[in-house]
């Protein structure tokens, strides 16, 4: 049994992403304890970023009651609701038109930019698919892939995630090092999407699957899975519905143990290449 890999060295900076109808405020105030144990897992510092979706949903476009409304005296009107998406899902049957997508991407990429460089991205729900999608827009290749698929009539790299430098166009960040989904899912339009998933999704991704989950069923989540080139291993299922589980141990420990391995992959594969360069044996590798 191989021993488990070291800590990073250098600060992580993480990209949550949060669900339909939260807030990147209110997804924060969920994972506080998924905060604390990450800090206490990475003694060299993990910064979080939330940001908040662009799209402010009415009370029409929520197919369920938030509690904010339920607590609404009868009679009276309820405030417009703080629930905000990456995009609204159109259509009633599949495939799915996903409205907005574009907009949801654009302030992705501003976030990128702005705040960037990140070493991965958590999601839960919408933000578990949204993870997914960022870290294929992210990958080499991928833009020549959309674009091939464009012609299909499928849909167009967003131009918000390139970046022209005058020569050559590259995206807006550096490949993401791991994306991890909590009850995320594939876009079920899948002709109109299929940019982010052929080829399949190269960057490590760990999935979190609740048994008990009754808003995102599993087949839902494992197409996902089937959509990411390396799944073996990185399936992990918790006995409740949907939720992230920032608390218990087990599943905690799960989500540490994969960035470990993953950045020491990362660190080792940049050392390497650098040792052949410049035969330097011992380098200060940036995470």
């Amino acid at each position: 049994m191989g021993s488990a890999p070291p800590s990073p060295t250098k600060p992580l900076k993480i990209l949550m992403l949060h669900g339909f109808t939260q807030s990147g405020p209110s997804f924060r105030a969920k994972t506080r304890a998924l905060e604390k144990n990450l800090q206490k897992a990475f003694p060299a510092g993990v910064s979080l970023v939330y940001p908040t979706a662009p799209l402010r949903l009415a009370a029409a476009d929520i197919p369920f009651t938030l509690p904010s409304a339920a607590d609404t005296p009868a009679g009276q009107e309820p405030e417009q609701p703080d629930a905000w998406a990456w995009w609204r899902r159109k259509g009633d049957r599949e495939p799915y038109t996903y409205e907005g997508i574009e907009q949801g991407l654009d302030t992705i990429a501003d976030v990128l930019k702005r705040e960037g460089p990140f070493d991965g991205v958590i999601g839960f729900s919408q933000g578990g698919a949204m993870s997914a999608m960022v870290a294929s827009l992210l990958e080499p290749g991928r833009r020549e892939a959309f674009e091939k698929l464009y012609k299909e009539g499928c849909m167009r790299y967003p131009e918000s995630f390139e970046a022209d430098t005058g020569f050559i166009t590259e995206t807006v960040h550096p490949p993401l090092k791991f994306a991890v989904s909590y009850s995320g899912f594939a876009a079920r339009g899948v002709e109109s999407y299929r940019g982010f998933y052929e080829p399949k999704i190269a960057t490590p991704m760990l999935h979190f699957l609740g048994t008990l989950d009754a808003v995102v069923e599993e087949a839902r989540s494992l197409a996902l899975v089937e959509r990411c080139e390396k799944s073996e291993g990185r399936v992990v299922y918790h006995p409740g519905g949907h939720f992230l589980p920032s608390s218990q141990k087990a599943y905690v420990a799960a989500l540490v143990g994969f960035i470990k391995e993953v950045i020491a992959e990362v660190a080792a594969g940049e050392k390497g290449t650098a040792g052949k360069e410049e035969s330097v044996e011992d380098m200060d590798v940036p995470f």
